[in-house]
């Protein structure tokens, strides 16, 4: 068997094959089957399909192994067959190939988000793809095809992860948008350029969008580098026929553009979702009519995103708040939950008397234990309007993919809101609308790293963008998880995002806020820590707060301090409540940079006698006096 190189070098155009899941599905495999692991228990099904495109005239056979990562693997129980079901998908394309097809090891997306913009690091991502790998390489494939990629940080990690198993060529695609930019909304141009410049011998594109749209982004892409470039579309775009859904391009359809493809430059075309054996085989039949063109190539400067990026607005110009944090004085804010309807004019009444005592923010959290309140975004920018207060923007990752969270960043940008504090938010199970859809595209990390390049120009696919935002990143943080490792091992990772504060969940045990501040400071890590204090009313609010609030924690002996508080009456536990949230405020200020005192069933008067524990503290008279 000759070596895929000389391929590579021969200047002529190649042919791979088409889609495996759309055969495979045709011949009666219902889509909930792990399709991979067909490679074991069905290898005939399999081995039929790759002799069909041999048949047809394809050059290049890839392996049914694209989902076949551990991560993909373990929604059927079947991550610890990895090594067994790759090296199987590879010895069966290799039977099919015989001595004069080449078989290419395909490997796609783990189906998680990773670093920047997921909880994954690169290193396990890596470590997933490097297992995939070797199972590929012990099967006996000639190079490695990676794609549908929409992320350049995990194609990167693949290619890595390939080159740490061997050195067999490496096909890199990514996939892109009608628009031409993949979702991250990466330009085609800057792709070629990365994945170049991270080593594949081909790159180019494949899936989501037919040859048209593919067509359209070869010209960036031929500009933009030297290397061989692959364009394997789908069947045109989807469409539902009676609840099934169908391919509509034709055989012919896909010759056509197979020849335009090729009279532009690219050296390799095949097959995505929806393409058979008789498209290959009409896209053969133009190969063989064609030789690529030998166009003059004008190369784009390699340049890693960043490269780009401007340098962000100092933290003490972008607001008053971010003013207090770099100078390091001690900040006070209140959390005031949103309206539950249109009208707005009692939580103003209350974010006035907080303005009047000195508070420095308001804080504004985004649906709250998956509520129905009004917007986070709406009700800050009436705050600032209407009371001229400055607020700090709770902004939720449950209810947005990472397209409206763009979309809603750079709105509030423009409309003057400037503290945001990410959290990924409370599932919709837990409010009162329970069968509602979240998304979570991307968690708080990976909001935190979208803004942090938003601050420096970029938007999420390394485009400059213009002017750069000027937020200030503040995150949550839970002292007193019950998993407290993977608790800190995610604020690391925060921090590392760009986190520039945290605001913690309502604490109730120094114990724990101490504990939290002393490991995070014995790993050189000390962003500014602002402490949650909740002032509690009864035994009934602490009970509640323990056992239906995520991440709470209250402590049996405050339990009990306001049983006994509660069986006095009602002005009794509030006035107990107060002092142990005065108490939790006054031990806490030697390792805390600020407090954000929550306002009970929206009792602002009440938020506000926490603060009588701040030496100095001077609050407006007027606000203190009003009744609790």
């Amino acid at each position: 068997m000759p070596d895929f190189r000389e391929l590579l070098a021969d200047g002529r155009p190649h042919l791979f094959d088409g889609a495996m899941g759309t055969m495979l599905y045709a011949k009666g495999v219902y889509i909930n089957r792990c399709y991979d692991e067909l490679c074991t228990s069905q290898p005939d099904l399999v081995a039929d399909v790759h002799r069909a495109y041999v048949k047809a005239g394809a050059e290049i056979l890839e392996t049914n192994s694209y989902g076949a990562n551990r991560a993909k693997l373990a929604r059927y129980g079947l991550e610890d067959r990895t090594a067994e079901i790759n090296a199987c998908a590879g010895r069966l394309a290799r039977r099919a190939a015989g001595d004069r097809v080449f078989v290419a090891g395909a490997m796609g997306p783990l189906g998680m988000r990773i670093e920047p913009f997921g909880p994954t690091s690169a290193d396990e991502a890596r470590s997933i793809f490097r297992e995939q790998a070797e199972g590929l390489a012990a099967g006996g494939v000639d190079l490695f095809v990676l794609e549908t990629f929409a992320d350049l940080e995990e194609i990167h990690q693949a290619i890595l992860a390939v080159r740490e198993v061997c050195d067999l060529p490496v096909v890199a695609h990514m996939t892109i948008r009608e628009d031409g930019r993949t979702p991250f909304g990466t330009e085609a141009a800057t792709l070629a350029e990365r994945l170049a410049g991270w080593g594949a011998e081909v790159v180019g594109l494949n899936c989501s969008v037919g040859p048209s749209a593919m067509l359209a982004a070869t010209d960036e892409m031929l500009a933009a580098t030297d290397r061989p470039l692959i364009v394997q579309p789908n069947a045109g775009l989807p469409r539902d026929v009676d609840g099934r859904t169908i391919y509509m391009a034709s055989p012919e359809y896909m010759a056509t553009y197979t020849a335009r493809l090729i009279r532009k430059g690219v050296r390799f075309v095949g097959g995505c979702c929806g393409t058979t054996p008789e498209h290959i085989a009409s896209m053969a039949g133009a190969l063989r009519m064609l030789a690529p063109a030998q166009s003059t190539r004008v190369h784009a400067a390699t340049h890693e995103p960043d490269s780009r990026a401007s340098e962000p607005v100092p933290l003490a110009e972008r607001s008053e708040w971010g003013r207090k944090l770099a100078a390091g004085e001690f900040l006070t804010t209140v959390e005031i939950v949103p309206p539950r309807g249109v009208n707005p004019a009692a939580m103003l009444d209350g974010v006035r008397l907080l303005k009047a005592a000195g508070v420095d923010g308001v804080n504004v959290p985004d649906g709250p234990r998956a509520q129905s309140r009004m917007g986070a975004l709406a009700t800050a920018l009436l705050i600032q309007q209407q009371v001229g207060m400055e607020a700090v923007v709770h902004y939720s990752c449950r209810d947005r993919n990472l397209l409206g969270m763009l979309s809603d960043l750079l709105g509030a940008q423009a409309l003057g809101l400037r503290n945001m504090l990410f959290i990924t938010g409370d599932p919709p199970k837990m409010g009162p609308y329970p069968d509602a859809t979240a998304v979570f595209d991307i968690d708080a990390i990976g909001l935190t790293n979208l803004a942090a390049r938003l601050n420096r120009g970029l938007d999420p696919g390394g485009n400059v963008l213009g002017d750069a935002t000027s937020f200030v990143l503040g995150v949550g943080v839970n002292p007193g998880a019950e998993d407290l490792e993977h608790e800190l091992r995610r604020f690391y990772w925060k921090v590392e995002a760009g986190a520039e504060y945290a605001i913690t969940q309502p604490v109730f045990d120094l114990r724990q806020l101490e504990s939290f501040v002393a490991r995070i400071e014995k790993e050189g890590i000390r962003i500014p820590v602002i402490a949650g204090i909740w002032p509690l009313v009864s035994a009934r609010n602490a009970e509640f707060l323990a056992n239906e609030v995520p991440g709470v924690v209250v402590p049996p002996e405050v339990m009990e301090r306001m049983r006994r508080a509660s069986d006095l009456g009602k002005e009794a536990a509030v006035e107990e409540g107060t002092l142990i949230a005065q108490e939790m405020l006054r031990d806490s200020l030697p390792i805390i940079q600020g407090v954000q005192v929550s306002a009970p069933f929206g009792r602002v008067p009440l938020a506000l006698r926490v603060f009588e524990a701040i030496p100095g503290w001077r609050g407006s008279a007027e606000a203190l006096a009003v009744p609790a």
